[in-house]
């Protein structure tokens, strides 16, 4: 009886010490600035009858560019200078310059590429986005820090739900899946002490109530 006990101890342990190590590859993998290209992907995968694959490469160009590229080099910037030490942004004093910026490019986005006219789902998610992207600055004037990762997947879950339901796509896995990463993308941030259980919940309000407001313009 000791040694099954012994047994089950380390197979959990096991188990344990190999989460620890699987929790923190979530944060890069969905990362906040691959998001807007994971939902512009599932956007043009669930309409992909209505775009050419030329107009298809030249939004994700468009995504790629402003919203991976031009941020990646503003940080290697910031922390040239030493403004920032993390592309996690751990610190909330390190946050102000990135998320205005980011402001900024979501406005570009909104204005200029990603024009209600022709992606109007599209559109009202980066609309949503930046005003995600304010609350989450507001908190940091005062002093508050909310987890950017949850923020960035739970406003992408409720997308995907709200093109689940748009597109009458009846499709209840994606919905799932996204739902399951939420869930990893949390306790991988705790895991990695990056947060605490308000910062985790002051992210998924932020993410997810601008998604809800301008879900009812398009849905």
């Amino acid at each position: 009886m000791a040694k099954n006990n012994i047994s089950v101890y380390l197979f959990l342990h096991h188990k344990y010490c190999v989460l620890k190590k699987v929790l923190p590859l979530f944060s890069y993998i969905l990362h906040p600035i691959f998001v807007s290209l994971y939902a512009t992907l599932f956007y043009l995968f669930c309409k992909e009858d209505v775009f050419s694959r030329q107009e298809k490469y030249f939004v994700l160009i468009q995504i790629l560019v402003i919203n991976i590229i031009v941020p990646v080099l503003f940080y290697l910037l910031l922390k040239s200078t030493g403004h920032v030490k993390s592309i996690m942004l751990s610190q909330t004093s390190e946050r102000t310059i990135p998320l205005i910026l980011q402001c900024f490019l979501y406005i570009l986005l909104v204005k200029r590429s990603i024009v209600i006219t022709r992606y109007p789902e599209l559109h009202f998610f980066f609309l949503a986005g930046l005003f995600s992207t304010i609350l989450a600055l507001v908190c940091v004037l005062f002093k508050t820090k909310a987890s950017l990762h949850m923020v960035a997947i739970s406003g992408l879950t409720v997308f995907v739900i709200g093109l689940n339901i748009h597109l009458q796509m009846h499709n209840p896995y994606w919905p799932a899946l996204l739902i399951l990463l939420s869930g990893i993308v949390a306790s991988s941030r705790l895991e990695m002490n990056a947060h605490t259980s308000r910062e985790i919940l002051v992210g998924l309000f932020i993410g997810i109530m601008p998604q809800l407001l301008f879900l009812y313009l398009w849905l």
